[in-house]
């Protein structure tokens, strides 16, 4: 599968370079609109176009093999330039776990856990969404496939309070990782900034010497919509490192460079899949080459 969701990208940069033979403006220009339709974004996919100009002037470039394998390694220094180890995290650490409804947030939690846990780690889940019951009762399944403890109040709780109890049991069990589930709700900032801000606090509070991380769970198939999340989300909290989900469908790969070339945010992790073990850490240099080469 993680072929076939790269083979977009890889595809039409290749169309570009079987059409045109001659390294001149119009192959620029169609390699730019080739990078916008693979989800890079104008703002990325004009910077990177940039430098490959650049590149291909300094060093003489004439063949587009070699154009080819310049825009590869241009590709890889973005990504790489904003990379970051996913595991392992200190101990302890509090991990909150950010995103709208629907991009696989608590799909993510439970495969993190899941992960976590198959290094040796004692993990304990919060389940701070209490907005939905849905979220509530899915963390459940995941913290017992994951053999995790798992926090949880009713429906409509405090999150907050939530987040109280977990801290309180992640203390008691000498938790290596807590993972925190968190509510969506983006069309109401205000709400949710309140929200974060009193999670935090109390997490501040009950585990002062805990290592913090906040990751971001986007989903690859909405394109330059999960950006626009990602800066909203960003004017909300601070975020360490981004998942992506659902690469594995409809995704053009591209928006990984998008992220990575706009937001200076680390991806930490991508989601190829349903099961446990389909969430990976990303490989900045293996996902580059991935793009360009079938190796």
């Amino acid at each position: 599968m993680e072929k076939e969701k790269k083979g977009f990208f890889r595809r039409i940069v290749d169309n570009v370079f079987k059409t045109f033979a001659k390294i001149d403006e119009e192959l620029f220009e169609e390699l730019e609109e080739a990078l916008i339709l693979a989800d890079c974004g104008a703002a990325t996919s004009m910077e990177i176009v940039e430098r490959l100009r650049a590149r291909v002037k300094k060093d003489k470039l004439s063949d587009a093999n070699d154009v080819r394998s310049a825009l590869a390694e241009i590709v890889a220094e973005t990504l790489v330039g904003a990379s970051a180890p996913a595991r392992p995290l200190p101990a302890p650490t509090a991990l909150l776990i950010i995103g709208v409804n629907g991009v696989g947030k608590t799909t993510t939690i439970g495969k993190l856990a899941a992960a976590h846990a198959a290094d040796g780690a004692q993990v304990v889940l919060a389940a701070a969404d209490t907005f939905r019951a849905a979220a509530i009762e899915q963390l459940e399944i995941w913290a017992n496939r994951a053999n995790c403890a798992l926090i949880k109040h009713q429906q409509d709780s405090d999150p907050a309070a939530v987040v109280y109890d977990a801290c309180a049991a992640a203390r008691a069990r000498k938790a290596d990782l807590l993972i925190i589930d968190t509510a969506g709700r983006l069309h109401n900032k205000k709400n949710l900034m309140e929200e974060l801000r009193k999670i935090s606090k109390v997490i501040d509070r009950e585990m002062p010497d805990a290592h913090r991380e906040t990751f971001l769970v986007l989903d690859a198939t909405t394109g330059q919509n999960g950006l626009a999340q990602a800066k909203t989300f960003m004017e909300i909290t601070d975020i360490s490192g981004i998942v992506l989900t659902k690469l594995d469908g409809t995704a053009k790969g591209g928006i990984v460079l998008a992220i990575a070339a706009e937001l200076q945010i680390p991806v930490r992790y991508i989601g190829t899949g349903e099961q446990i073990a389909d969430l990976q850490p990303f490989d900045a240099q293996a996902y580059a080459r991935g793009l360009f080469f079938d190796d």
